[in-house]
């Protein structure tokens, strides 16, 4: 039997506290696996002056999968670009290729009070974000400031980025979100900026000619301003979404907070060869590090898919996600989600029940 080597890098702020009960779930299954730990995001930078250190990286590239807790602290805001925190999970998904990021938002029907949205708009939510992940604005060059070279305010400072896309990196992220709707309701809707960016224009025609090789597959467009506004009128219109990078970050937070709280939401970011790296959607929320009180839930299910996704362990995930959902059916609590008539718990303590549960 194989055994699996996977990267456990905690992070920063509640990142060990979260990740820790996620390691406690895997090790629960008795799976053939391998967990090596090592810093990362601030904290690596404590040590080695460095957000993502050789080490940390080279150990990241010979593993399987990497569980990320989160990384980021106000106290790294002074320091160069370069050097914060988050220039780690850049670097990981560059380095990795992790090109395709998967961020579902299920609402979990014992959580239907706890959303910002009635209950009648978002019971059964089930959609899918599928985030184009190492192109677009946040890699584009060239970027930085410069003195204005035209316009209005020619010879003024200006800061400026580059949005572009190549053609192979399209076609790839459409195929991943054909494959994935065919697997689902068979519905797939392309986000953009068509009737304004030329990159938009771009990447809606090549995902037109993709679609071609998917017709039990019905394509739809939509204006991400549009969509924003859907994702809060009527969620449940959605099935898959794919996105480029920029629009992608914004509509999965958003779509985040239909669910109850971000701290429900996994995700996976893939290479062409499913290695990915599996974290939760939410940051590192340093204001409550070391509280015992961050919901531990994402991080969880971010392992289950990391199970279903890298490991091709589906029947393990579905054992972790059935043990969650019984936890909830349960009344239990952290307190992002507490409600009146529920039981508040600690991160530990949410750790233990989805453990009895899977038990």
């Amino acid at each position: 039997m194989t055994t699996h080597q996977i990267a456990v890098l905690p992070g920063d702020g509640i990142g060990p506290e979260i990740t820790e009960q996620a390691v406690r779930v895997l090790k629960a299954l008795n799976l053939p696996l391998e967990l090596k730990q090592a810093p990362v995001g601030g904290a690596a930078f404590d040590q080695f002056e460095h957000p993502l250190p050789p080490a940390t990286l080279e150990l990241a590239k010979q593993s399987r999968a990497v569980l990320f807790g989160a990384v980021g602290d106000w106290k790294y805001d002074a320091l160069p670009r370069e050097f914060r925190p988050e220039q780690a999970i850049l670097g990981l998904r560059k380095n990795l290729g992790l090109f395709a990021n998967l961020r579902p938002a299920i609402l979990y029907p014992e959580l239907a009070n706890a959303s910002s949205l009635k209950p009648e708009i978002v019971s059964g939510l089930d959609i899918l974000i599928i985030r184009e992940l190492t192109g677009d604005i946040y890699f584009g060059t060239p970027r930085g400031t410069r003195q204005a070279p035209d316009g209005a305010f020619k010879g003024e400072k200006e800061g400026y980025d580059t949005m572009r896309y190549t053609e192979p990196e399209v076609r790839r992220i459409a195929r991943v979100g054909f494959e994935t709707a065919r697997k689902r309701g068979k519905k797939l809707c392309s986000v953009d900026k068509a009737n304004v960016l030329e990159t938009s224009q771009f990447w809606r025609d090549i995902v037109i000619e993709v679609a071609r090789d998917y017709p039990d597959v019905e394509l739809s467009h939509m204006y991400v301003d549009n969509a924003a506004m859907q994702l809060v009128r009527a969620p449940k219109s959605f099935d898959v979404i794919v996105t480029g990078n920029m629009f992608g970050d914004i509509l999965s937070d958003e779509a985040a907070m239909l669910t109850g709280s971000i701290g429900m939401l996994p995700s996976a970011s893939l290479n062409e060869s499913s290695q990915g790296l599996y974290e939760p959607s939410h940051g590192s929320a340093p204001d409550i590090a070391g509280q015992g009180v961050a919901n531990p839930l994402a991080t969880i299910l971010s392992a289950a898919m990391l199970l279903r996704y890298s490991l091709g362990e589906s029947a393990q995930a579905d054992r972790i996600e059935v043990a969650v959902r019984e936890v909830l059916a349960q009344g239990l609590r952290t307190a992002d989600i507490f409600e009146a008539g529920t039981t508040k718990v600690t991160t530990s303590q949410m750790g233990d029940a989805v453990l009895k549960a899977l038990a």
